[in-house]
């Protein structure tokens, strides 16, 4: 890789509201300087006063600048506020979101407004520090950094990126096909209003992830890195996206409790509605009868999700053992969904039990519940059979675990992929489109799993459904369905599974946004 004049964008050239910038560095200018003020390693006179700070640097630099402050004042008021940083990210520098605003301005000024001599100072700063990281990435000295070198780094520091991850941070920086590299000005340009200059937090933030739940349980864990699991931060991911859980399904308890009674009890000679259901559940328990069974399904939240944990970092461990690879790096898709269903198929066995009582819970009338759960458990112990009817509908469950998880993951990543390659400005896809991203892989993988999922329902239900008859097998019961109600019976209750996704995506993003900052979780 040779030694090459960078013909990268740079922010201006990729945005039309910063045509003119250009931020590369220049050489402090000291022929101004006033004879009792010294420049300190920042190159900023130390004892002058605002105004001669912003004088102190070369003019064709202060003149590039000047465009770039007046072009971020937007209310046109001589200094940037809250606002106008802000509006800058997001119309500016898209790459870095917005809610960074904060502690950007935070960092260029100790109050409200940044002034021009402020805004000179963060920058010559910024310049300083991102040059040292620059020099840190490049390996063989050449002036330059390309995908590569932030692979290497980033093993180094414990926070893997993919080849395809920092391939596309280096396209956004300016590479091209041609030039697969960029150069210092390019790359301090990149990251100039990024409000840190710690590797760790630069890389984490190319890897950024988000967390949500769509309301229904995700079978491929999120992944740590080592030092994210000696720093703790896996737990306050876990306990921010239980909580968020929580009050996600609580919400759309209701749906979910429509959809159990739809599949139980809906069939062709007994054509039941969303409406009239919704008017069957309200006259025969009011409006707490919503919420039936919803606080066992939100009780199995946490064990369901630390047994999940543990069991795909275990699996993950020994995926890496066996290709010889080395703890901070990835694993592919594949791994990623091997990984996740064996940990699904492990906590679902554990827990499955609650599951059973979960439907069951769903479809009990008033009173049934008077002596308490776990009256009402020993009930089902002994009149059905044992302990044997807490794993009816395992088998259906169990085979709807892989699908589910492959068509999620896979989607999600295609999804995500083709945004950053249609958005080529863009580092990382913005929230809404990952919670878009999110909400139609869900979807998919909803559907091509829902028809064993309705299986294991009535399963799980069948003492208690309208329809005696049924068979008590899975192969029964998809040839009774077929049979009786013809392929579309494979689906049904799937229309308030559907009306859910979106609040529940929504609800938990919110939710687990507001708790991870409680819990110092960071994403950055």
């Amino acid at each position: 890789m040779g030694v090459v004049e960078n013909t990268a964008p740079t922010i201006g050239d990729n945005n039309p509201n910063l045509d003119t910038l250009s931020t590369k560095s220049s050489n402090i200018d000291s022929k101004n300087e006033a004879p009792e003020s010294k420049k300190n390693e920042h190159g900023v006179m130390v004892g002058a006063s605002a105004e001669e700070n912003s004088g102190c640097i070369a003019p064709e630099k202060e003149r590039r600048l000047r465009e770039m402050y007046d072009k971020f004042d937007a209310d046109r008021d001589g200094s940037l506020d809250l606002r106008d940083l802000t509006s800058a990210l997001q119309q500016c520098v898209p790459h870095i979101p917005s809610v960074y605003a904060p502690r950007l301005l935070e960092k260029m000024a100790p109050y409200d407004r940044v002034s021009f001599p402020d805004f000179v100072r963060y920058v010559t700063r910024q310049e300083e520090k991102l040059e040292e990281i620059f020099h840190e990435l490049d390996r063989n000295k050449d002036g330059r950094v390309d995908s590569y070198d932030l692979q290497l780094y980033s093993d180094k520091l414990g926070i893997p990126l993919s080849v395809q991850h920092s391939a596309h941070i280096v396209r956004q920086m300016g590479a091209t096909n041609l030039l697969d590299s960029v150069d210092l000005a390019a790359f301090q340009n990149f990251m100039l209003l990024y409000p840190s200059h710690d590797p760790r937090e630069v890389f984490q933030f190319w890897k950024h992830r988000l967390v949500i739940d769509t309301g229904e349980d995700a079978l491929v864990p999120t992944d740590f890195t080592l030092e994210e699991l000696k720093a703790g931060v896996w737990w306050r991911h876990l306990i921010a996206g239980g909580i968020a859980g929580a009050v996600s399904r609580t919400c759309t308890a209701p749906f979910d409790r429509i959809k159990i009674y739809l599949q139980v009890n809906s069939t062709r000679n007994n054509r039941l509605t969303l409406f009239n259901t919704v008017k069957l559940m309200y006259r025969e328990g009011k409006i707490r009868s919503f919420w039936r069974g919803n606080g066992i399904n939100v009780t199995k939240i946490a064990p369901e999700s630390a047994i999940k944990f543990t069991v795909y970092e275990q699996v993950k461990a020994w995926l890496q053992r066996r290709k010889g690879k080395s703890s901070t790096e990835g694993l592919s898709i594949a791994e990623r969904i091997m990984a996740g269903s064996l940990a699904g198929a492990v906590s679902q066995s554990i827990i499955y039990p609650m599951e059973v009582l979960k439907t069951r819970l769903a479809l009990r009338r008033s009173g049934q519940l008077d002596k308490g759960l776990i009256r009402f458990a020993y009930k089902l112990y002994s009149t059905e059979g044992g302990f044997k009817c807490f794993y009816r509908g395992y088998l259906p469950n169990l085979l709807g675990i892989m699908p589910y998880a492959g068509i999620d993951l896979a989607m999600y990543e295609t999804l995500r992929n083709r945004y950053l390659r249609d958005n080529p400005e863009m580092s990382e896809p913005s929230v809404m489109a990952l919670l878009i991203c999110g909400t139609v892989s869900s979807t998919c993988g909803q559907l091509a799993s829902y028809p064993l999922a309705l299986v294991r329902t009535r399963l799980q239900a069948i003492k208690w459904s309208t329809n005696p008859d049924q068979p008590a097998t899975m192969s029964g019961q998809f040839r009774y369905i077929l049979q009786n109600e013809g392929f579309p019976g494979l689906y049904r209750g799937i229309a308030p599974n559907f009306l859910k996704v979106i609040p529940a995506v929504c609800i938990s993003y919110i939710c687990y946004e507001r708790m991870r900052k409680e819990l110092g979780a960071t994403t950055t």
